[in-house]
């Protein structure tokens, strides 16, 4: 997306509040507005429960609409339902050009679906023990562990390893930097994964979910960077850029410790860079001998 397209798109952000803590709101905001305006802003839970006494705060420093939905029985989870419906009058409307589906759970996979097949583009936004398919059904899906902390002001929920709402299902809850997690130099959290994007093996504790696999980071970059190179053998950055995100909704330069993908790739060993006309240019390094 471009920057004159973005700063155009509206964004409906869609937050399951029985999924996500309020520790992420500002910072999920803050991501979400390098993509468009979030003019649509609505958080569902049944709020008469103490389990979301937490979003109160959040919800009023951040202009948040809260969307009640009272649990009528339990074990059913009618909060996704009533998300689901405001989605597709919302996509109907069509006051908005993007989705910000800000959840962990697997139910919100068919919706995600239906709206990128009317046209609309889909923001997923959720913690690592999110199941590949949510991650694979949406344009782009950004792990919450990687925004940092919330905003100032924010009341974060109690973290006991998992709480259980009025739906009588499982929550866990996470602050913004898991468990085992550090902070990098540049303040992004550190996800203690290999330098080539190896799957670190573990699960999210209490959730029953693992966490997602990072992907091989040297295997992705050089399928980019061959997928979009010239006969010369450069490729513009911003096409290795479009061509990781379509390969791989779920990639970041921030979980590999950079803001940018300009300074990822320019860190990596088996890549040179140039700089062209003002545009940065990408090659994988010739081997020694060969001509």
């Amino acid at each position: 997306m471009t920057e004159s397209s973005s700063a155009t798109t509206r964004i409906a952000v869609l937050i399951d509040c029985d999924n996500v803590s309020a520790t992420h709101a500002g910072a999920v905001l803050e991501e979400l507005a390098t993509y468009g305006t979030p003019t649509i802003k609505r958080a569902y839970g049944d709020w008469t429960t103490h389990q979301l006494g937490g979003w109160k705060n959040a919800l009023n420093l951040l202009a948040i609409q809260p969307v009640q939905q009272f649990s009528y029985t339990t074990g059913k989870n009618s909060t996704d339902s009533a998300l689901i419906i405001d989605a597709m009058d919302l996509l109907w409307m069509g006051n908005v050009e993007a989705f910000a589906l800000v959840s962990s759970d697997s139910d919100f996979t068919r919706l995600a679906t239906r709206l990128r097949e009317s046209g609309k583009r889909v923001i997923g936004l959720g913690e690592r023990k999110t199941p590949a398919s949510l991650r694979n059904a949406v344009d782009q899906f950004i792990y919450l562990e990687l925004l940092g902390d919330g905003e100032p002001g924010e009341t974060a929920e109690p973290s006991t390893g998992g709480s259980t709402s009025a739906t009588g299902r499982s929550r866990n809850r996470r602050g913004p930097v898991a468990a085992g997690q550090g902070t990098a130099p540049n303040g992004t959290a550190s996800n203690g994964a290999a330098p080539n994007g190896a799957a670190p093996g573990t699960a999210d504790a209490g959730s029953g979910e693992p966490e997602a696999p990072r992907i091989n980071l040297e295997s992705a970059l050089v399928k980019a960077v061959n997928a979009t190179s010239n006969d010369d053998g450069w490729a513009g950055l911003s096409r290795v850029g479009q061509h990781l995100s379509r390969a791989h909704v779920d990639f970041d330069p921030r979980d590999f410790g950079h803001q940018k993908l300009s300074t990822l790739v320019a860190e990596q060993p088996y890549l040179e860079h140039r700089t062209d006309g003002g545009r940065m240019e990408v090659a994988l390094k010739r081997r020694a001998g060969r001509k």
